[in-house]
């Protein structure tokens, strides 16, 4: 499957072990929003004129958008991650119509932008990456990080051994570094702490074995969050964004584009 090819090279050999995963996706401030959210039209809602917000970067902002444009028959696309470059200017054309429009209030940039802007409220739905609402979340505003039926950017980080590495002598401090990355240790406090998804195993036996480092309610937030990413996962819409596309040029000059619409 696709998610398998993701840790192999075009000769289909496993060249990466995979530590952390996740399906990116929105989040949003349920208390003010009144409900949930289960779908990417909210970002383009105009009830939410001036209150949305994307990433300042191509690669996720357009490929979630083609997400939404193709499973809403909005705009044929063959695959959201890799398009073809009058894909590319469709989602870009999109885009910019809606910013000219004033939908969205900002793109953020880095962790920390995007945790104030929820924080503050001035933006009540957000796509982003899942620490972005764990964090959000424990500063006292309710947000959360939702399914969205039309499918998400799924990916995985990866250890990979260079010829480089190897050259240098750095192999075996490679595979410490590498134990210590796939341990349930480092698994249990990513997902707790961030909300990225261990890919390591025994990660819920840790847990469970180690009380006083996880109490009854952060083992209940970590098995809820566990469950939520299984249903964003199982969206027939999800699209791995594993590699550079192939017209990578027109992603960027159309971005250019965007961003300066």
């Amino acid at each position: 499957n696709i998610a398998a090819n993701t840790i192999r090279n075009n000769k289909g050999e496993i060249v990466g072990v995979p530590y952390i995963s996740n399906a990116d996706s929105m989040a949003y401030n349920k208390s003010k929003i009144g409900g949930h959210i289960n779908t990417w039209e909210a970002l383009f809602d105009s009830q939410f004129k001036g209150y949305a917000a994307m990433q300042n970067d191509s690669g996720p902002t357009l490929t979630s958008t083609a997400i939404y444009l193709k499973e809403t028959g909005k705009q044929d696309i063959t695959n959201p991650s890799d398009m073809t470059k009058s894909e590319v200017r469709g989602v870009c054309q999109f885009l910019i119509d809606m910013k000219m429009k004033g939908q969205f209030r900002t793109f953020w940039d880095g962790f920390t932008n995007g945790v104030d802007l929820l924080v503050s409220e001035k933006v009540l739905v957000s796509s982003c990456w899942e620490p972005i609402a764990v964090i959000s979340a424990k500063k006292g505003v309710d947000i959360h990080y939702g399914t969205m039926k039309e499918g998400h950017q799924t990916w995985n980080n990866i250890w990979m051994l260079t010829k480089g590495g190897k050259q240098r002598g750095q192999e075996d401090n490679f595979y410490k570094l590498m134990d210590l990355y796939l341990s349930p240790w480092f698994g249990a406090r990513t997902l707790i702490g961030l909300g990225f998804t261990p890919q390591m195993t025994g990660v819920n036996e840790y847990v469970e074995s180690n009380p006083n480092d996880f109490n009854y309610k952060v083992r209940s937030d970590a098995a809820e969050r566990l469950k939520n990413k299984a249903k964003r996962m199982a969206v027939t819409g999800n699209s791995w964004q594993n590699l550079y596309p192939k017209q990578l040029r027109a992603y960027q000059d159309w971005w250019a584009k965007v961003q300066g619409a």
